[in-house]
């Protein structure tokens, strides 16, 4: 096949793993989330292994305390969010009633003014807009609540199973390799994926706790109501790079506009959490990272990008991880190195390039002697 034919039907390709991607989320999105929690948790369940422990025994024991980890923290929320759920409808008239006072600022937003001879005012188009939409976000936050809990369930059984088994799907994909050194290169990827998104996720999760308690202390300093949801929140989304931290400055940007009276206190929580991110993402993390598990921020905000339009909020954050697999993947695919290369983090100084072009002259005249 000629060059040109073979790159067309590789890209082609490529744009129809992409749309597969997109189509079968439902399908996919547990199935990728068990992997990586597998990889995170298939440590402890080996040191049970060691112990006499059956890894089925095992597997359930590290999948039942995830469980229990995961229920004291939504019970431990479940109070602050039923808060807000109380308060979401003065909160967005409050809100609407904001929006009208800006509104009527603006000409190509202001409402259109009551006739003096007509009894009845004429509709607002902006108004009738957000009913419609409200509607739609009740309808489409039921259906994601219906969907997340069935992904939720799937994850879990799907964790399980792989917990249980994988020494010997591991096991087995090597034994299928025919030459000892593919086999080689295949379990030391394979391990040190597993180290890498294990250490990363490990080390992120207690950096975010931090994030999240600092955010709550903060959040409660300044009267600003459901610290421990706003803590919960900020903890979350700081697992997605750039995006997720924009989110909840947004976010309490508003919180803090529908609290308080005076700008200062309207700007007071999203400036104190812009202060705790820019802490943690300049100094913390990278002191305690370091330059082993470093990404180039370009692959990473990338990453988050093509991940977060596939799959949402999920696929933002298993963006990270995913990527630390394929770097550990490219390390020893003599194929990928050049990928490997962008993926990597380190921040020294690339040398010149008129001297790497003095490097390739050079090297052609001793070539040509």
């Amino acid at each position: 096949m000629p060059a040109p034919a073979l790159w067309a039907a590789r890209g082609l390709l490529l744009i129809a793993m992409i749309f597969l991607l997109q189509f079968a989320q439902s399908l996919l999105l547990p199935l990728v989330v068990a992997v990586i929690l597998t990889f995170v948790l298939s440590e402890p369940v080996r040191r049970l292994r060691r112990l006499g422990i059956p890894e089925m025994v095992g597997a359930g024991l590290v999948v039942a305390a995830l469980l229990g980890v995961v229920g004291l923290a939504g019970s431990a929320l479940a109070g602050p969010a039923a808060d807000w759920w109380q308060r979401a409808p003065s909160n967005l008239r409050q809100l609407v009633e904001t929006f009208d006072r800006v509104r009527a600022e603006l000409p190509l937003l202001a409402p259109p003014r009551k006739n003096p001879r007509s009894a009845t005012p004429p509709p607002d188009p902006v108004k009738e807009k957000l009913a419609s939409e409200g509607f739609a976000l009740t309808r489409t936050v039921m259906t994601q609540v219906v969907t997340f809990a069935i992904s939720a369930a799937a994850t879990v059984i799907l964790l399980y199973f792989l917990l249980a088994s994988e020494h010997w799907l591991l096991s087995r994909t090597v034994e299928a390799i025919p030459r000892r050194r593919t086999r080689g290169i295949v379990l030391a990827g394979v391990r040190r994926a597993q180290r890498e998104i294990g250490t990363f996720l490990a080390t992120m999760s207690l950096i975010n706790l931090g994030v999240g308690a600092a955010t709550g202390v903060v959040m409660m300093s300044l009267g600003l109501p459901n610290p421990g949801l706003w803590a919960a929140m900020a903890g979350v989304m700081n697992f997605v790079p750039y995006l997720g931290p924009l989110i909840v400055l947004v976010l309490l940007l508003l919180a803090g506009v529908l609290t308080f009276g005076s700008f200062g206190m309207m700007v007071a929580p999203a400036a104190a959490f812009l202060l705790i991110n820019v802490i943690e993402a300049n100094f913390v993390t990278p002191m305690i990272l370091g330059r082993r598990l470093s990404l180039s921020p370009l692959s990473v905000f990338l990453s988050v990008m093509v991940w977060g339009w596939l799959w949402g909020i999920a696929g933002a954050l298993i963006a990270v991880p995913l990527l630390l697999g394929l770097r550990a993947v490219c390390r020893y695919w003599r194929r990928l190195k050049l990928l490997c290369v962008y993926l990597e983090g380190d921040r020294n100084e690339a040398p010149s390039l008129k001297s790497l072009l003095r490097a390739k002259r050079r090297s052609a005249g001793a070539r040509g002697t």
